[in-house]
């Protein structure tokens, strides 16, 4: 799905990318950017973070530290983000010397849970009742007023990280407390049916394109596996997609936003939080569809138009977290990757820890549900054989 025909300057191949952040999502659009003939700097806190081996150029340097990010960006044609949890100082310096896609406003309004919250609210984007605590009381106030709900930090704490669900008549005195954070989200339960995420990217001339709805499943806050298609009846993927493309617009998104989406019960669909980056729930897409997020990234940010999201075969990720990862050891791969269909996808970290995203697993078939068994098939294999490599 396109639209859009403004034209505006690209930058073409042999231009420089920058990346600010080195993390898995980093590597995988710098692997893009190369095969597209793109040189690639990059800024990250870790000397040996994982997209460090993809880059002509690597800034150790903390967030914070807007120097460093002025000097990545005056080495840069254009630079993107693989994290949202960059200061507007840095943005702001980054975006004095370079192109910075997506805009720093952009990030700002999504970086901060409660800011997100907010600013859907004021555009009337249907989401779940919550309530921003500034203070202990206020969280137990919140929670008296929404019952059973789920108290998230405002600021990071993804993957399940910097929350405590409270169910009704919950102490939450103690859920403040847990989480440890300044501001928080105290978001209602909701009786959810399923679990979908939408990916748009947008260009700077207006153009979009949307990937088809990826029907998800989260184990602790964490993402387990993703499959496209999602199997969802086309009237729910209509509304999604509509949804997601609106919320990319009225932000003024310039590269990819994906829109996770909770599809209630009663049929409603809620908007649960949003990222202005790739996403784990569409790392399908590099086998699945026809240009894979990464590559649409670089076409995004770059200028050039944006590449096909129909889905060419039906495909499946399994995450793979640090907890396979015993005493340092890799899991034996061989089982796993005896599955028809199946690849394996490391990320190059060093360090294994539990909950840790290590890799992901994916897998292709005739059907989404066929691609989905194969690729469950293989980590029941991965985790239940004991040797070690």
């Amino acid at each position: 799905m396109t639209a859009g025909s403004r034209h505006h300057k690209a930058i073409l191949p042999g231009a420089t990318i920058g990346f600010l952040g080195g993390g898995q999502l980093g590597r995988m659009t710098a692997m893009a950017a190369r095969s597209m003939g793109y040189d690639v700097q990059l800024l990250d806190p870790d000397a040996d973070c994982s997209a460090k081996p993809m880059a002509s150029r690597c800034i150790t340097a903390p967030w914070n530290d807007a120097a460093a990010a002025a000097e990545l960006a005056r080495g840069c044609d254009v630079v993107t983000l693989e994290i949202e949890q960059i200061p507007m100082v840095t943005l702001e310096a980054v975006a004095e010397h370079a192109p910075l896609h997506p805009r720093a406003t952009a990030v700002f309004t999504i970086q901060d849970r409660a800011r997100q919250r907010e600013w859907l609210a004021a555009q009337d984007f249907p989401q779940g009742e919550f309530r921003i605590a500034n203070t202990e009381q206020e969280c137990v106030a919140a929670i008296a007023a929404l019952g059973a709900s789920i108290v998230k930090s405002s600021h990071g704490g993804y993957d399940g990280r910097g929350q405590m669900r409270v169910p009704r008549g919950g102490d939450g005195m103690a859920a403040w407390q847990a989480v440890g954070a300044a501001r928080s989200v105290v978001e209602q339960f909701l009786p959810i049916r399923e679990e979908l995420s939408v990916l748009v990217a947008r260009a700077e001339s207006g153009a979009i394109a949307v990937y088809p709805p990826s029907r998800n499943h989260h184990t602790d806050g964490v993402l387990t596996w993703a499959v496209v298609p999602g199997g969802f009846p086309k009237a729910l993927e209509h509304r999604a997609t509509e949804l997601a493309s609106a919320i990319a617009e009225r932000l003024g998104i310039v590269g990819l936003l994906a829109v996770e989406l909770f599809h209630l019960e009663g049929g409603e669909l809620f908007v649960n939080e949003l990222a202005p980056r790739p996403h784990n729930t569409y790392h399908h897409s590099e086998r699945s569809c026809v240009t894979s997020q990464f590559e649409q990234l670089v076409r995004a940010i770059c200028g050039l138009p944006l590449g096909d999201t129909d889905v060419i075969s039906p495909g499946a990720i399994h995450n793979l977290l640090g907890d396979l990862w015993i005493d340092g050891r890799a899991p034996n791969f061989v089982p796993a990757l005896a599955v028809p269909g199946v690849r394996l996808h490391l990320y190059g970290k060093r360090e294994a820890r539990p909950g840790r995203k290590m890799g992901h697993l994916s897998a292709v078939a005739a059907t989404h549900q066929e691609a989905l068994a194969r690729v469950c098939e293989a980590y029941e294999l991965l985790s239940n054989t004991p040797d070690r490599q």
